[in-house]
């Protein structure tokens, strides 16, 4: 192996694809049970290694040297060999950490931080608040300060989540309630399955500047790409590739009225970025075995937005693909949560005149009857939007402004 990631399960790992990103060696994933690590260390048949968990601690007796940073954390995730067999070890992970920092102007010189969680990237984090002149405090389930001891650290600037809590698959879960923390000037997320976690997306309704993970990711392993290789990472290479992951991971999704022109305007992006369009309501009809009218005729409006839910709750976390969605998918909180995670959410708005209604089962009374469900939904589609585009000249158009505006999201 000349260069890769040993861990002990590897099956969700980015490594290879941002390290094919990033240089032009062989990145191999090796997953290794714990009774192989010490041949596979002692043969030391690679170039250079990154190590993921359990393995950060286990390879340490193998080291001739430990860089400075990985020693004062305990951990190493970067392994040279170098040209006489002997094997340094580092820790970029911490350097990750600190450009995930540095990307919303995260100043912790004299300030109080929250660190969630106890693990090795609490470790981390830590590491870097106290080289910042900061003060890290640990808040875990047990021990010296735990969950119930926060509202008597409400003087804190920053909360860093190392937790996995709100991770895929576990999604509709959060850590903690921002608003107990008044005073808060930044949050960083160290999770980036899914990209906004229900905490990163409390700090958007709060105004909070936040950062997810895949930041500290991807600057992680341009660290230790550089030290694989004695040379620097392109930032603008390194910058691509960043963007090149939050593509695959996110959507675009389509919210708004039923006949505002979402699943055209679907197909024209569909177009645009050689991207699949998938449609919740097609996907719904599909497993349910009959046309959309149908099931509002058989189960009600309760018994579609059942079936609404599962199809969504498992299709938003599926990213780099176009969502079309029902008009009333925003109606269940979870859903408007689910289709922000993995997603860039465009409202598409037309008159409420204009709205085509057949085959519609809510649109069926009238333009009365649409405009009141106009009136009920509008906050709704403000709620889970990133961004309203009017659909008023041509689909092609309206698509086209999506487009711009969810590239400039993948840049974010």
């Amino acid at each position: 192996m000349e260069y890769g990631l040993i861990g002990e399960k590897l099956g969700h790992s980015y490594s290879a694809i941002l390290h094919g990103l990033l240089a032009d060696y062989d990145y191999r994933l090796c997953p290794i049970p714990p009774e192989d690590v010490d041949a596979f260390m002692q043969k030391r048949d690679f170039c250079g290694i990154n190590v993921t968990i359990p393995y950060k601690k286990t390879v340490i007796p193998y080291l001739a040297e430990i860089g400075e940073t990985a020693s004062r954390i305990g951990s190493v995730n970067t392994i040279i060999r170098r040209p006489d067999g002997s094997l340094l070890g580092d820790n970029t992970d911490a350097y990750g950490f600190a450009r995930m920092a540095e990307s919303i102007g995260a100043d912790f010189f004299g300030k109080k931080a929250l660190v969630l969680g106890s693990g090795g990237t609490s470790l981390t984090a830590c590491d870097v608040v106290r080289q910042a002149g900061g003060t890290p405090v640990v808040i875990s389930r047990s021990g010296n300060t735990t969950y119930a001891d926060l509202p008597k650290h409400t003087d804190a600037e920053y909360l860093i989540n190392t937790t996995p809590v709100g991770m895929y698959p576990n999604v509709h879960a959060s850590p903690v309630d921002l608003t107990m923390l008044p005073n808060l000037k930044g949050v960083l997320d160290v999770i980036y399955n899914p990209l906004r976690t229900q905490l990163l997306q409390q700090t958007q309704k709060l105004g909070i500047p936040a950062v997810s993970g895949l930041k500290m990711l991807v600057y992680q392993a341009v660290r230790a790409c550089e030290l694989f290789t004695g040379n620097p990472v392109d930032p603008l290479r390194a910058q691509a590739a960043e963007k090149q992951l939050r593509a695959q991971s996110m959507n675009l999704v389509l919210i708004g009225m039923p006949g505002c022109g979402k699943s055209t305007i679907g197909q024209e992006l569909a177009a645009i970025s050689g991207r699949k369009a998938v449609d919740t309501d097609a996907i719904i009809a599909a497993e349910a075995g009959m046309t959309i009218p149908e099931i509002f005729e058989k189960e009600g409006e309760t018994g579609f937005r059942a079936r609404e839910k599962a199809v969504i709750q498992r299709e938003a976390l599926v990213g780099g693909r176009i969502l079309i969605t029902g008009g009333g998918a925003v109606k269940d909180a979870e859903n408007r949560a689910a289709l922000r995670m993995n997603g860039y959410v465009a409202q598409i708005t037309r008159p409420v005149s204009s709205l085509a209604t057949g085959g519609r089962p809510l649109s069926a009374g009238g333009l009365d009857a649409v405009e009141k469900l106009y009136q009920e939904r509008a906050p709704l589609y403000a709620d889970c939007a990133d961004a309203a585009y009017p659909n008023e000249t041509t689909p092609a158009q309206c698509a086209k402004a999506i487009w711009e505006g969810f590239d400039e999201a993948l840049r974010a």
